[in-house]
């Protein structure tokens, strides 16, 4: 059960502090210069109007800190801005341990190497479709890693764009400010989840081999003689659909944005190529997919002359603790040979994203790809944003070779 039956009674503040709405047309067209706001006359921000209302630390310092601490700031309450109960994943250790431990086994290193060749094979295919102007979301950045995550799950081709849809919907719950309207779709998504694991279970006890999948894997993998149940592998797999589909393609999509909004900077990847991997980690200090993640307190923290009760839900903004003065130099400018220095937008310690290195290489393959093979491309317009508040990436990208 959440720590409140609908909510945490709301907190009174001691002063008058900004105004800051994260749910504002102006905040979500540029979430960016809004943090800018906060970084200065807000680094610990409260918002009220929102149920539960939550919390929102901007500065570097802070967020690393509260990542850091899983006993001031734990996830046994979900990483969104509602209430959950622990499940998977998206809990603290030592049950968040044993997940991880037999999740990870999936995405090791030389795992993940051995998907290099199918990701740069599809990136191809994809543009060998595509003819004149396109739109870079629904014509590239959304199929490659839908189709990625959807081989590794097992699920068939013919049903990747119904996948899709699902996962889209499972996206915007999370930040929907009625979510009972996606129940029925996220239902939908968990039945035909559970037949896929149902499926796999049976095939086990008639002794059949299973093909290598993540779903065939995480019903047959144990830890010390201790395995999952079917409620765990859908908690498990339904995590990595939404983590493997919506932010890589926000990923790919944000990068390619920004280097084509300056000429210049699409140049000289061009020119220089071997700036691909500079240009990804750019990518995500400045535009983080997800913009930021949630977690609730377990005791009362004083932090910046803010107290923040117990049982409250916080958002620790990647996003703008990537554009931390005090972290970074010249925070507002996306610069493709930045020195690299370690940005926030996998999360850190515990949670540190397990799909990072996945996401990487989706994202550096899909640019290189396009680079070689577009190298006079030009954006059209700016698009428009993906819908959830706290996820950040393009719904349209207009493009022209």
């Amino acid at each position: 059960r959440p720590p409140y039956a609908n909510h945490p009674p709301q907190v009174e503040l001691s002063f008058v502090q900004m105004a800051y709405n994260p749910f504002s047309s102006d905040t979500l067209a540029d979430p960016g210069f809004a943090y800018q706001r906060l970084l200065v006359e807000a680094p610990v921000h409260y918002f009220p109007d929102f149920d539960p209302p939550f919390f929102t630390l901007s500065k570097y310092a802070d967020v690393e800190w509260a990542l850091r601490d899983i006993a001031t700031f734990p996830s046994e309450h979900g990483q969104g801005p509602r209430y959950s109960p622990p499940m998977g994943m998206l809990s603290d250790p030592p049950q968040h341990t044993f997940f991880r431990n037999l999740v990870q086994q999936a995405f090791t290193p030389k795992v993940i190497q051995t998907l290099a060749g199918r990701i740069n094979a599809l990136s191809h295919e994809l543009l060998d479709l595509l003819h004149g102007p396109f739109e870079l979301h629904d014509d590239y950045a959304a199929p490659l890693p839908v189709i990625i995550i959807s081989e590794l799950l097992g699920v068939p081709s013919d049903q990747r764009e119904q996948f899709k849809a699902w996962s889209d919907v499972r996206v915007a719950a999370m930040g929907a400010a009625d979510p009972t309207i996606y129940m029925a779709d996220m239902q939908a998504l968990d039945d035909y989840l559970m037949d896929q694991i149902n499926s796999r279970r049976q095939r086990l006890q008639a002794g059949e081999t299973l093909a290598d999948d993540l779903i065939a894997r995480l019903v047959q993998v144990t830890e010390n003689g201790q395995g999952l149940d079917d409620a765990q592998v859908l908690s498990v797999v339904g995590q990595l659909l939404v983590g493997g589909n919506e932010t890589t393609t926000s990923l790919i999509t944000n990068a390619v944005w920004r280097l084509l909004q300056v000429p210049a900077r699409w140049q000289l990847l061009v020119d220089r190529p071997d700036l691909i991997d500079s240009a990804i980690e750019e990518s995500l200090r400045f535009d983080p997919p997800v913009l930021g993640l949630y977690r609730t307190t377990s005791r009362e923290v004083t932090l910046r002359d803010v107290t923040i009760p117990a049982n409250q839900k916080v958002m620790l903004c990647y996003a703008a603790a990537n554009r931390d003065p005090e972290a970074f130099e010249q925070p507002n400018d996306f610069i493709v040979d930045r020195p690299a220095k370690r940005h926030l937008s996998f999360g850190l310690g515990v949670h540190f994203c397990l799909g990072a290195q996945l996401a990487r290489l989706e994202a550096r393959t899909a640019l290189a790809t396009l680079v070689e093979r577009f190298p006079n491309l030009n954006l059209i317009d700016d698009g428009e944003r993906i819908a959830p508040f706290f996820l950040w990436g393009r719904h349209r990208l207009p493009v022209a070779p």
